[in-house]
């Protein structure tokens, strides 16, 4: 990975995050002491397996979730400092998220999903944009069509060009090949990584998948809410990336 990534103030980082839920037995530790970084312009996969926190952390990290204690900072603000409509208004100027379950409104086309970020933010061309975004996904034939006429694999292509339209600086995608056939998952994956090259977006992978993991500049891996191993990969291993 490029040094200057480190040298530079980084996109996104955790300091020493801690999350305690309560729940019926008592309080349950699920991130314990987590810190990570993830620089500008850098792709970065996380591991783990059910369980270890990995879709707690996304949410932490998104400003979805607060922190029990730690610092949470993205783009120079920190999360803890930020009320509920900061927040909504960060994680929009920002961050595109897209989960295993593709989240799309089933009442709307494929146009009208992927405009929504577009339309919150007061944009008067967001039906083009929204349409330029399906193309890039290579989905300008199915501008109109409902989410359940489409494959699952089209639904994910339709969850990316909505997280990325918005041009955000940072991409999270949870489990984004969890639903899909191995083919479907190939095909997503690598509609996944050429947006990400074109826009110059920061990545955050979480995956339980090493393979997928490791079409990223680097890797943590996750176990028991504590970040268990970190490690560069091998040069060799990346050349066929975007």
């Amino acid at each position: 990975m490029d040094a200057s990534l480190h040298r530079a103030a980084p996109l996104a980082s955790m300091e020493e995050v801690f999350l305690t839920l309560a729940s019926a037995a008592g309080p349950v530790n699920i991130l314990r002491g987590v810190s990570l970084t993830i620089g500008k312009g850098e792709s970065l996969g996380l591991v783990g397996p059910s369980g270890s926190g990995k879709t707690s952390l996304l949410m932490v990290l998104a400003g979805l979730e607060r922190a029990t204690s730690g610092r949470v900072m993205i783009a120079g603000q920190e999360l803890g400092a930020l009320g509920e409509d900061a927040l909504a208004l960060l994680r929009r100027a920002h961050i595109g998220i897209v989960f295993q379950s593709y989240h799309l409104i089933a009442t709307m086309t494929a146009l009208e999903n992927v405009a929504i970020p577009l339309e919150l933010a007061g944009a008067r061309d967001a039906f083009a944009r929204a349409a330029a975004g399906l193309a890039e996904v290579g989905l300008s034939h199915r501008l109109k069509h409902f989410p359940a006429q489409l494959s699952g694999g089209e639904q994910q292509r339709v969850a990316i060009a909505r997280a990325f339209v918005a041009g955000p600086s940072l991409l999270i995608a949870d489990e984004p090949t969890g639903n899909l056939d191995a083919e479907n998952g190939r095909l997503v994956v690598d509609c996944l990584f050429a947006q990400r090259a074109r826009l110059g977006a920061s990545l955050f992978l979480i995956t339980h998948d090493p393979s997928l993991a490791a079409r990223c500049g680097r890797q943590i891996r996750l176990a028991d809410g504590r970040i268990a191993e970190e490690g560069a990969v091998a040069l060799a291993d990346r050349a066929h990336r975007p």
